[in-house]
């Protein structure tokens, strides 16, 4: 009885393996996976189209005044009057801060003294050099009618010249006493510091009573800065790979995150010559160019300038084209988006982006699908890699060798293989980059096919 059992409990253990195998076989021929069947594998078409197709070059950045200046004071000491405010306009000239001059003041009383001093030493030697010359003249007079020795008169040049020397070192001193004065007062001026544009104060770092260090000395304190925050660019960052299709004046679509529903026109302005790396010498070492964009839409326009100094004023109707909706404010380091329209194509023949693949050639012609993934027959043979598109012909694939140019988000441009109208396959992913041959048998899926056969399988 118990060899029975077990005889039993065996053939019941290979009839159910033997089940599985055969539904497992049933599911992969019927979606392709192998043998292709009469039905052939299932696959995804699209039509090879007349398009436009305009290159799209997306990079990430944040809002900055395309003019901005920094303050910092040419003199150190401590801030007394600091009359404005972050988010003040200001005007080309304006009081912006003073420091405390009394030791400026101080150093110029000084340097005026000394000045004064100089002057009256240079008086003097004036006179010693008058003198001396009388002297000198009188004994050559006396020396011409033998009156005085020859001795005496070489002494009375001698006091001349010397007396001369000495004028002219007071007068270089006097120079040096003006130019000390000159400093002085430089940098008495210097303790008032003044509007270098008209802007508005786009960041403002230090308070009244604060000692701030002056660039004379060093790097120096940053006090506030002023920005013209009518014209705002964005600056982003483009990868290496991209750079090169982006070009000066190229237009952009910028959409900022504080604004989502609208977006701005945009143009390129700049395009760095210098590379920004992170990660340098990482395995996640990315290399990008810093790209700037102006906005060209309407915005900031509280923060214009009046021409005539007058300050911050809305800007008239007839300056600047008021939109319908209100006029967006733009302010330093928000965060936005930019696609650069690098390149347009017109009338081009496209097809979708996942419709072409590369094929090894020199494979192809072996007529093996197995050399693909057989690592010892391609060890050692020089690849011959070709962009292709399989392309349906009655309910067969055949291969077709394509020249691409640029694409688009959804489309590729196809610049020769393929004449328009055609039908090429676009899915399965894995059918057309790996298992999709030449001749393979296929069967169009309708659109929702696959959905409904998951679904009613999940029933």
């Amino acid at each position: 009885m118990a060899k029975k059992s077990a005889t039993r409990r065996i053939l019941t253990i290979t009839g159910i393996v033997a089940i599985v195998l055969v539904l497992l076989g049933v599911v992969g021929w019927q979606a392709g996976f192998f043998g292709g069947g009469e039905e052939g594998i299932r696959v995804e078409t699209a039509d090879a189209e007349q398009r436009t197709i305009t290159q799209v070059v997306t990079a990430f950045g944040r809002a900055q005044p395309e003019v901005e200046v920094t303050i910092s004071p040419d003199v150190p000491g401590e801030i007394i009057e600091l009359p404005i405010e972050e988010g003040d306009p200001v005007s080309e000239g304006q009081l912006l801060a003073r420091i405390k001059p009394d030791a400026y003041e101080a150093q110029r009383e000084q340097a005026e003294a000394n000045l004064k001093q100089m002057r009256a030493s240079l008086e003097q030697r004036r006179a010693d050099m008058l003198q001396a010359e009388r002297t000198y003249n009188r004994q050559q007079k006396l020396y011409e009618r033998e009156v005085t020795s020859e001795s005496g008169l070489e002494d009375a040049r001698t006091q001349y010249e010397v007396a001369q020397a000495n004028f002219k070192a007071a007068q270089y001193q006097v120079e040096n006493a003006e130019a000390r004065l000159e400093e002085a007062d430089k940098q008495l001026n210097k303790t008032s510091i003044y509007a270098p544009m008209d802007g508005t104060i786009s960041k403002l770092s230090v308070e009244a009573g604060e000692r701030v260090v002056g660039t004379s000395q060093m790097q120096g304190t940053e006090m506030m800065r002023i920005a013209r925050l009518d014209q705002m660019e964005l600056e982003v960052d483009v990868n290496e790979n991209d750079v090169v299709n982006v070009a000066l004046s190229d237009t952009a679509s910028i959409e900022i995150d504080a604004y989502p529903d609208q977006s701005f026109r945009g143009s390129v302005t700049e395009i760095a010559n210098s590379a920004r790396v992170e990660g340098q010498g990482t395995q996640e070492q990315v290399t990008n160019f810093p790209v700037k964009v102006r906005v060209l839409d309407a915005h900031n326009l509280t923060f214009r300038t009046s021409e005539r100094g007058g300050g911050q004023v809305a800007a008239q109707q007839e300056e600047v084209p008021m939109p319908p909706r209100d006029t967006p404010v733009l302010r330093p380091g928000m965060s936005g988006t930019v696609d650069i329209f690098t390149q347009t194509v017109n009338n081009v023949v496209a097809v979708p982006i996942q419709a072409v693949t590369v094929r090894d050639f020199n494979q192809v012609r072996d007529g093996s699908a197995a050399a693909q993934s057989d690592s010892s027959a391609a060890f050692g043979r020089r690849e011959d890699l070709r962009k292709v598109v399989f392309v349906v012909a009655a309910d067969t694939a055949r291969m077709q060798e394509v020249t691409t140019g640029i694409a688009d988000d959804t489309h590729i441009e196809v610049r020769s293989g393929l004449n328009g109208g055609e039908q090429v396959i676009i899915g399965p992913y894995r059918a057309v980059s790996q298992t999709l041959e030449p001749g393979a048998k296929v069967r169009i899926e309708e659109p929702g096919e696959r959905d409904g056969e998951a679904l009613a399988a999940a029933q």
